[in-house]
Formats: structure tokens, sequence, C-alpha cells
């Protein structure tokens, strides 16, 4: 290979360009950001780096002395993928021309329809957004978070102990029901009221009011929240549009094997566009989490360099963290189709526990909270081949 494109400037990206040198390619490496930021670390930009402890240099990826001697293209949005040249479009009308590719374009947070152009309403996905919400909450005020998920209970957690009043509304009977099952979800989302935020859950937003700027969130139920600062977080989509009509098969973002090869030769995706195979569960799952963009492209460049002439491995279950009011969470594996979940230490009470979720007898996935030395001795435990 004489050219190989990665179209993607973050964690995913940056990865599989280190993977690639790491294994011994010396060709043209081109990395194609639509951001204009070189690759930075997100998991802070809700927490350290919203709460103002830590500076936008700390989160920079990429040490002083490192030189993948790479083509570096951002500000640059892909728009399209030509299979017959294979060759990468990009918005400002060039073509980067490629004899290997991997997608790491990620994915983008979702609004709500008609929020546009009304200030004081944030999302939180890229330093941009980091920085405009941090200003905001600077200044204090009441802030309502729609969604209960992992990035809206991290805001809520921060903003909280920069003072302001905050209230999450959840559309969910129970918060995190989906990562972390119904029982241990609620142990979780108990937090909020334990730090003194309201939690208001199955209930729906109507809608937002405000001329210029948000005043109140409008509930499906008819109640009205004040409102002077709104963060939506009600999960992401997979930027996979610029693919349409390529012959990269999407499903749920890129649809991949267990090395993250795709319809096309030549071609894999990695991060959180990437709806790889998963053999321990039989199905394809897309994982946007920070450990799955830093492990798994090193599988999909060396699926690459060989030509698809490698067997694939089994990647390591899922796994995340979230740091909420001063307590570590940490998850490993699929919740889903589990059919007990038993405390093996701890108190769920205390916030203080290390849970197992099991199919059938076997563990499948594990829950910390203030427990990393158990927890990482039950997640390598998942990690083991099946």
């Amino acid at each position: 290979m004489r050219t190989v494109a990665v179209v993607g400037a973050s964690l995913a990206g940056l990865s599989a360009a280190r993977s690639l040198r790491k294994r011994g390619y010396d060709g043209r490496l081109v990395v194609i950001g639509d951001e204009i930021h070189r690759p930075y670390d997100r998991p802070p930009l809700s927490k350290e780096f919203l709460a103002g402890t830590l500076g936008e240099a700390d989160l920079s990826l990429e040490t002083d002395d490192e030189d993948l001697r790479a083509e570096w293209l951002l500000g640059a949005r892909a728009t399209g993928l030509d299979r017959t040249e294979r060759a990468v479009r990009l918005a400002d009308g060039r073509e980067v021309r490629t004899d290997g590719l991997v997608i790491a374009t990620g994915a983008a947070a979702r609004m709500l329809p008609g929020t546009e152009g009304l200030a004081g309403v944030h999302s939180l996905r890229t330093l941009d957004d980091a920085r405009a919400l941090r200003d905001e909450l600077a200044r204090g005020g009441r802030l309502v978070v729609i969604g209960g998920g992992f990035i809206g209970a991290e805001v809520a957690s921060t903003a909280r102990a920069l003072g302001l009043d905050v209230t999450v509304v959840e559309v969910a009977p129970t918060p995190l029901a989906g990562p972390l099952g119904a029982t241990m979800g609620s142990v979780v989302s108990a937090l909020h009221a334990d730090h003194g935020v309201r939690l208001l859950c199955g209930v729906g937003v109507k809608g937002l009011r405000g001329e210029s700027r948000v005043d109140a969130v409008l509930l499906e139920d008819g109640r009205s929240i004040p409102a002077d600062i709104v963060v939506v977080g009600v999960g992401a989509r997979p930027c996979v549009e610029w693919l349409e009509g390529s012959g990269v098969e999407l499903d749920n973002g890129v649809k991949c094997g267990a090395d993250g090869r795709t319809s096309l030769a030549g071609v894999v995706a990695v991060g959180d566009c990437a709806n790889w195979y998963d053999p321990r569960a039989g199905a394809h799952r897309r994982v946007e989490h920070w450990t799955g963009a830093r492990e798994r492209p090193d599988a999909a460049v060396a699926t690459l360099l060989a030509g698809g002439a490698v067997e694939p491995g089994v990647p390591r279950p899922p796994y995340f963290w979230s740091d909420q009011y001063g307590v570590r969470i940490q998850f490993a594996g699929h919740a889903a189709g589990a059919d007990s979940v038993t405390v093996e230490e701890g108190a769920a009470d205390d916030r203080d526990v290390l849970a197992v979720y099991r199919r059938a007898g076997r563990p499948v996935a594990v829950l910390g909270m203030n427990q990393p030395r158990l927890f990482t001795r039950w997640r390598k435990q998942l990690s083991a081949p099946p």
C-alpha cells in the first residue's frame, strides 16, 4: 500500500495511525479530521475540563516528541467515498486517493428538533461544545439536563459541584437501565438524590420555551421546569452519511466483522461509528467507549495490512467508567441478556458495591462503584477466551 487514509482525527483515528506505524507501514499516511483541533481526550470534557480544573493543553492525546510522519488535513469534512477510484471526497473539493482506508468518523450528539439557534441550549460532544458550556456554567443559575445517561449524569454532577441548581429529566422509568439493567441503573442514578439533584423519570420533553434564549423546559405531562441553561444528552448518531452509496454496508453505523473489516476490501472501521460483530454475543454491537477506540484499531489495522488474510480474534468486552459525585463507576461486558445480578461485595445503599451479571450461571458483565481492585479482577475474567 502506497497511501493509507484515516478519516477521523479523534482517539480511534489516532490509535489507528499509531498502529499503522507500529506494524511497519512506512508509506504515505493521511489523517483527515472535520474539527480544526489536534486529537484530544473527550472523557474529561464533562468532568475536569467543564469544572475548570483541567486546561486544554492537558487534553492532548499526542506526546511532545511524537511524529507519525502523517499529513494532517484538519477542518476538512469527508463528504463521499468513490469506491472505483478509492478516493475520499472532501467538502472543500479536494480528493484523497488511497490504497487502504480506516473509517473513524465517530458519532455526533443528537439534538431536540426546533432548538437550533436558541441560546442557552447545549450538547456536549466536542471541545468547542465544552468551551461554550463551561462559560455558561461559570455564571451559575438553573440547569436542566435532558437525558439521564452517563454524559448527562456527569454534567449534572459537575454542575452541582459548581453550585448550580440542577434537574435531570429522563424519559425512561429508570435511568441507565439500558447499559446497566433496571436494578443497578436505579442504584447508580440514586446518586442524584444523594447530592440534591432533582431526578424526574418516566416523562418526556415536549419542547423548550424562550424567545431568543431558553427559559423553561416543557414536559409532556404539562409541567414546566424553569431553566437558564439546558444540556441535551439524548444519545449520539454515527457519522456515516458520507458513506451512503459507496458500497460500504451501513447498519447502525458501519457494519463490520470482529476485526473491523467492512463490506469493501481494503476498508476497515473503528470507534463510535463502527458496528463490530461480537462473537460472544453472536450479534453486531456499536461500542461508544474510550477503551474500544483505543484498543480495537490495532486489530483493524492488522486486518487492513494483511488484506483480510488474518483470522479475526474476539474483541475484549466493552469497558467504560464514569465519575459522578465523587464516586468512580466502572462497567464491563453486556447487561442485556443477563438473567441475574448479584452483589458480591459492599452494599448498594452505601454506593460502594461490586455486582456481577450472569446468564445461565456464566458471568457476562460486572459493575463496580468505588471497587477498583475487585472490578479489575472480574474484568480480567470476562476478557478470558470464551
